[in-house]
C-alpha cells in the first residue's frame, strides 16, 4: 500500500511542479529520471543498509563530539546553566542547541582557510553537473549552499550575480532555500534523529535540481557554462577565525530572536483562534496540509497532526516545527521520520527575505528580481521537501 501512496505522492509533486513550469516544452526527462533513481538508491543505502547506518552513525558521532567540545567553551562562559541538563534533563535551549553553532562555524572557517572546503565543493559540484544536466555554477552553488549557508553562498559567486539571466538566478536561489547550512546541522541533530538529518541533506541536494528542472527548465550553452568563484580577501588565520566565530554567534542570536518572536506569536494566534472558533490556528492549518502529509506516506489518522507541524515550519521556521515535533509523543516512528525529513530545509517565508536581501546586498537590481519570484521559490522548495519525505517513506 505504501508504494501505491508513494507513486500517488510523486504524481502530485510532479504535477504541481509541471503546473508552475515556465517552459513545459523545455523539460528534459532523462536527467530527471536519473536523479529520481539516485534519490531512491541513496535513501535505501542510508536507511536500510549496514554500510549506510555505519556512515550515518560516524557522521552523528562526529557532530556529537563537536557539541561536547562546544560545551567546554559554553560552560566556561555560562557556568552552571549548561550543566542543568547533565542528569538527562534539558538545559536552556539557547545554550545547548544554538550556542554550538559558534564552534561549528569556526570549524567551517578553518576548513575554508586551509582550502579543503573549496576543493570539495568545486569537485562535487562538477560531478553533479554531469548528472543533473545543468551548469557548473548551479551545481557548485547547490553544494556550497549546503555547507556555507543560504546567504553566505552568494558572496562566493558575486562576480557572476549581475550577469545571470532570471532563470539561472532562480535555480541558484532555489538551491539555497532547499538545503541547510552545515553550521546548524548539529543543532538539528539535538532535536530529531541524526539519520533523518543526513538523509534529508542528501535527498534535498538532488531534489532541488529535480524540481527546478521542471519548474524552471533551461539549457546552459558551453559559452555560458563558466564558474568564477570569488577568492576570499586574504586574512591572517586569527582574523579569519574571529570573523567566523562572530558570524556563528550572529546566526545563533538571529535564530534565538526568530524563535522568541514566532513561538510567542503562534501561541497568541492559537489563543485567539481557540477563543473565537474553538480550534487553534495550528490545528486549522493541519487540516489544510493533511492531504500533503497523506501523500507523503503518513497514515490519515496522523495526517492532521503532521500537517500542523509542516505548516508551522512554512509560516515560521524549521526550529519551531522541530520543537513542536519533539513534543509530540503520539506520532508513530514512521510518521516522525517522514516529518523529520520534511523539516530539514530552509523552505519558509522568512527565507524569501533572507535570500533576496543577500542578493540585493551584492547587486541591487538582481535582488529585486529575486524578491519578485520569492513565492515561486518557496513553492518549489516546499515541493523539494515533500519529494524527499515521499522517498524516505518508502523505507520506513
Amino acid at each position: 500500500m505504501k508504494f501505491l501512496i508513494a507513486i500517488l505522492g510523486l504524481l502530485v509533486v510532479f504535477g504541481l511542479a509541471y503546473i508552475a513550469s515556465n517552459g513545459k516544452k523545455q523539460i528534459r526527462y532523462r536527467p530527471l529520471a536519473v536523479m529520481i533513481v539516485l534519490q531512491i538508491i541513496l535513501a535505501y543505502f542510508l536507511l536500510n543498509t549496514a554500510a549506510g547506518t555505519f556512515l550515518v552513525g560516524k557522521f552523528s558521532t562526529a557532530f556529537k563530539a563537536l557539541l561536547d567540545y562546544a560545551n567546554e567553551g559554553i560552560a566556561f562562559v555560562f557556568g552552571d546553566l549548561v550543566t542543568i541538563g547533565a542528569d538527562g534533563g534539558s538545559g536552556p535551549f539557547f545554550l545547548t542547541v544554538l550556542m554550538p553553532i559558534v564552534v561549528i562555524s569556526a570549524l567551517i572557517g578553518i576548513l575554508q582557510y586551509i582550502r579543503i572546503l573549496p576543493f570539495v565543493i568545486k569537485y562535487i559540484g562538477l560531478v553533479l553537473s554531469k548528472i543533473n544536466g545543468m551548469g557548473k555554477l548551479e551545481s557548485y552553488n547547490a553544494v556550497a549552499s549546503a555547507i556555507l549557508g543560504q546567504s553566505e553562498v552568494f558572496i562566493s559567486v558575486k562576480k557572476q550575480i549581475g550577469l545571470l539571466p532570471k532563470h539561472r538566478l532562480y535555480t541558484l536561489c532555489a538551491s539555497a532555500m532547499s538545503t541547510v547550512s552545515m553550521s546548524i546541522v548539529g543543532a538539528y541533530m539535538t532535536m530529531i534523529d541524526p539519520k533523518y538529518v543526513v538523509t534529508a541533506l542528501v535527498l534535498n541536494l538532488f531534489g532541488g535540481f529535480i524540481i527546478a528542472s521542471i519548474v524552471n527548465p533551461y539549457q546552459v550553452t558551453p559559452e555560458e557554462d563558466i564558474l568564477e568563484v570569488q577568492e576570499e580577501e586574504k586574512q591572517s588565520f586569527f582574523e579569519m577565525l574571529g570573523e567566523y566565530i562572530l558570524d556563528g554567534f550572529k546566526v545563533a542570536i538571529v535564530v534565538a530572536a526568530m524563535l522568541i518572536g514566532f513561538v510567542a506569536l503562534i501561541a497568541l494566534i492559537n489563543g485567539i483562534f481557540s477563543a473565537l472558533l474553538g480550534i487553534s490556528f495550528q490545528e486549522l492549518l493541519g487540516y489544510v496540509f493533511a492531504p500533503f502529509a497523506f501523500v507523503m506516506g503518513i497514515p490519515w489518522k496522523e495526517a492532521i497532526q503532521a500537517g500542523s507541524i509542516m505548516a508551522t515550519k512554512m509560516v515560521s521556521n524549521e526550529f519551531v516545527a522541530m520543537l513542536s515535533l519533539s513534543s509530540q509523543t503520539a506520532l508513530s516512528e514512521r510518521t516522525t521520520g517522514i516529518v523529520s525529513v520534511f523539516l530539514v530545509s530552509f523552505a519558509n517565508f522568512s527565507s524569501i527575505g533572507i535570500i533576496a536581501g543577500a542578493v540585493k546586498g551584492l547587486h541591487e537590481k538582481q535582488g529585486n528580481v529575486v524578491a519578485r519570484f520569492g513565492l515561486k521559490l518557496l513553492y518549489g522548495a516546499s515541493l523539494v521537501s515533500v519529494l524527499s519525505a515521499i522517498i524516505t517513506g518508502l523505507y520506513l
